[in-house]
């Protein structure tokens, strides 16, 4: 390429450098990046539902386990109550003892026998609480059913049983983070796996109960058979907690390294998703002192009542730990792809960029007027080599165009000559249309000005009058003769008076505005009707009445007959030669706002668009020298200052109607 051809200075985002960069670097930071996150995030989710998926699994174990003990409970019942031995020493009087070899051997707290009535038979070396028969499975038991549920045992029936119970059920309470606040200090009431089964012949019920509360080896078998050996991640740890209401009352948690966490209690967010909703929990919580991935499911009693929950659970924070692991060596992975593959992209699209810039700076050349620079990049037989050909192809041609350019050019500026003349006088005859219009806007103001000197008017006019008046009376009888002058000047001085006073109603209408009153629409028009009736009778105009609206309008009423009397007016000026006048009225909503629709429509003459666009307009007026040019216009002010709205629709020889819409009274 030859040496004078400038290199362009192209800023950073439009250069074809930097773009090549980007599209060769996308890839790597933020495709990459992207579906890296997507399987990341999708690998995470996956990887936090199996841990819940796993929970969830040895939740169900302890469940089957805890239901199993019931099984097992009221098959030891059923079994003794059908056995030999029960029926024998019943008749040797050895029940006693039977009772009591029969509570250790099954590891039950008490064991006793009631008659059919609820009435305790005999019990074991323990005694029995008072009221038995108040227990569902009791009853059951009685009825030839039986069964084991888990039952809520308050101090008083504990201590009926043994003190020993209330001892073992008395748990107290320590203070919990994130718990709900309590008074209590202390769990007295015992959770027991409560048993009962039919007597032989039967003679009554056998009824047994296991107490729970702080019963270690009940827990600690539940968690061996969840959680045995080599089942965690190295560093885990699973736990297992039975619940009173939402008190630890047998766990393998420590609250120390040798210390149990009796006593410690449930998270409020927990406690009401179990205990007070019914559902069961599967989530990271926090158990006392760290985080857990946690199962909670509801206990309920023989009454239906949720008395407390079955918890397992497993150390979160050794899966937290493989899990971020996981993610630092994958993202430690990605930064090695990255310092290996970013060069090697780096050098394949420099072999792109080079040529491109070299061909950039050639058309920067030819730009700046040096017609006959060129690539002159080398033909490899690629795609870039093709375009720098074609390039320089294309620039040869640009140079034998240019001359003719060159010439056409001598000629366009000949041509541009004369159409600037056609220019100049366009814009001439622009000015001149530019003074008509400051001409009428003058003239619209000359009709301000004029509003304002009529109230001078009125002065003199006032003189003539009074003066006329003192004359007629000064002259007494003679002034018979001179009737007729003087009915010409009372003529002229109210047809003075009426100009002004149309002058002055356009001017400033709210001088002029009456008392607003309530009225009906229908009762004016009515009213005003004789008021033109003498015009209607000069032409042959069939007047049709359709008043409808049942609203009233707030409205002086001298001034809603003016708008009237003026588009009645010039609706029978419309109809030279005869015609339908149709005035209707009807209630009528325009934008959520009530009112009443005045209709007054004719088969007149009818306006072309130009006249409808303007026939508001001050001294606008078709009657040639019969008008003003005022009525529609005051007709429009009175109507707006009050609210209303009044539009017009128009054809040629087909007539015209105009709408009024007022608001309805308050």
């Amino acid at each position: 390429m030859p040496e004078d051809n400038p290199r362009p200075l192209i800023p950073w985002n439009k250069s074809v450098r930097a773009r090549l960069l980007f599209i060769a670097l996308l890839p790597m930071f933020l495709v990459m990046p992207l579906f890296g996150g997507v399987v990341i995030y999708n690998w995470s989710q996956r990887f936090d539902d199996l841990l819940i998926a796993k929970v969830n699994g040895e939740l169900t174990i302890a469940h089957q386990y805890l239901a199993s003990l019931k099984v097992r409970s009221f098959e030891n019942l059923q079994a003794l109550g059908a056995s030999a031995a029960f029926s024998d020493a019943q008749i040797t009087g050895t029940l006693g003892e039977l009772l009591e070899a029969e509570r250790q051997k099954y590891g039950f707290d008490f064991l006793y026998l009631i008659n059919p009535d609820g009435a305790i038979i005999m019990a074991n070396a323990l005694n029995a609480p008072a009221t038995p028969e108040k227990w569902p499975i009791v009853k059951s038991a009685l009825d030839g059913g039986g069964g084991a549920e888990i039952d809520l045992f308050q101090v008083d029936e504990l201590a009926s049983i043994s003190p020993q119970l209330v001892v073992q059920a008395n748990i107290p309470l320590v203070p919990t983070k994130a718990a709900v606040p309590t008074n209590r200090t202390q769990e007295t009431r015992g959770m027991v796996v409560h048993s009962a089964a039919p007597a032989t012949a039967g003679q009554g019920a056998l009824v047994a109960g296991v107490l729970l509360n702080q019963n270690l080896d009940f827990i600690d078998s539940i968690n061996a058979l969840v959680y045995p050996e080599a089942s965690l991640t190295e560093g885990s740890l699973g736990t297992t907690t039975l619940f009173l209401d939402d008190v630890r009352i047998s766990t393998n948690v420590r609250l120390f390294e040798d210390v149990r966490a009796l006593g410690t209690r449930v998270s409020k967010e927990v406690r009401a998703a179990v205990l007070d909703d019914g559902r069961t929990w599967l989530d990271r919580a926090f158990v006392v002192n760290d985080w857990y991935i946690s199962g909670y499911e509801p206990l309920v009693d023989s009454f239906g009542t949720r008395i407390g929950m079955l918890y397992v659970g497993f150390l979160d924070s050794p899966y937290r730990a493989a899990k971020a692991q996981t993610l630092w060596l994958i993202a430690v992975g990605f930064l090695l792809l990255l310092g290996l593959s970013v060069p090697l992209l780096l050098r394949l699209a420099r072999g792109i960029f080079r040529p491109l810039e070299e061909m950039v700076s050639t058309i920067s050349a030819v730009e700046a007027g040096n017609l006959s620079a060129r690539t002159g990049l080398e033909n490899t037989e690629n795609e870039v080599s093709l375009v720098s050909a074609q390039l320089d192809t294309l620039l040869d041609n640009v140079q034998e165009r240019d001359q003719r350019l060159r010439e056409w050019a001598d000629e366009l500026e000949t041509r541009v000559a004369a159409r600037t003349r056609e220019l100049s006088d366009a814009n001439q005859r622009l000015e001149a249309t530019t003074k008509q219009l400051v001409v009428s806007g003058k003239l619209a103001a000359i009709g301000e000005i004029t509003a304002s000197v009529a109230h001078e008017i009125n002065n003199p006019v006032a003189v003539i009058q009074g003066n006329t008046d003192l004359i007629r009376e000064s002259i007494g009888s003679a002034s018979k003769a001179l009737n007729t002058e003087f009915s010409l000047i009372y003529e002229q001085v109210h047809r003075i008076n009426t100009l002004v006073n149309k002058l002055l109603q356009f001017a400033r209408p709210e001088e002029y505005a009456g008392s607003v009153d309530r009225h009906s629409p229908n009762a004016v028009i009515t009213d005003t009707l004789p008021l033109v009736q003498y015009l209607l009778n000069k032409v042959e105009i069939e007047l049709d009445l359709q008043l409808m609206a049942g609203n009233l309008v707030s409205f002086n009423r001298t001034e809603l007959q003016q708008v009237l009397i003026n588009l009645i007016v010039n609706a029978i000026h419309a109809m030279p030669d005869g015609g339908t006048l149709k005035i209707s009225t009807a209630d009528y909503k325009i934008e959520d706002q009530e009112g009443v629709l005045i209709t007054i429509a004719d088969t007149g003459m009818g306006m072309t668009p130009e006249v409808l666009s303007r026939m508001f307009d001050p001294f606008y007026t078709t009657k040639r020298a019969e008008g003003t040019g005022l009525g529609l216009s005051i007709t429009h002010k009175l109507i707006t200052r009050s609210g209303g709205q009044i539009w017009a629709e128009s054809q040629l020889r087909k007539g015209s109607i105009f709408r009024v819409h007022l608001l309805k009274a308050e």
